[in-house]
């Protein structure tokens, strides 16, 4: 959440809840990858190059686009790891989509935004 002097203020995660958005390594692999940009993803890439902050009034479409790559997970898993680990890879990235999912529900309920470092 915003603070009065607009500062970010981090909240802790509710007990019982994952908020992994996957491995360091993802930042590039998955959700920086040209499958997922190649969807029109514009939240998710940013972790190629930076941390993600999206603001409050931006949740509802961070909510689109995790129910976008969702729709093609199965092209981003066979894209961005070996076959033999594909089945895996898939489940690995839907987990992860379910806890942004989750964190992006919460903020919304909230009135706030989402930070993904």
């Amino acid at each position: 959440m915003r603070d009065a002097n607009g500062q970010w203020q981090v909240l802790d995660v509710p007990e019982g809840c994952n908020d992994s958005a996957g491995f360091e390594v993802w930042r590039e692999t998955v959700w920086g990858s040209e499958a997922v940009r190649s969807l029109g993803a514009r939240f998710l890439p940013v972790l190629a190059e930076s941390d993600l902050y999206v603001e409050a009034d931006e949740v509802a479409d961070l909510l689109d686009e995790v129910a976008l790559l969702r729709a093609n997970l199965e092209l981003i898993a066979a894209t961005t790891r070996r076959p033999r680990e594909l089945v895996e890879h898939e489940s690995g990235i839907e987990l992860r989509l379910d806890n942004i999912e989750a964190t992006a529900l919460r903020a919304r309920d909230l009135g706030a935004g989402v930070v993904i470092w």
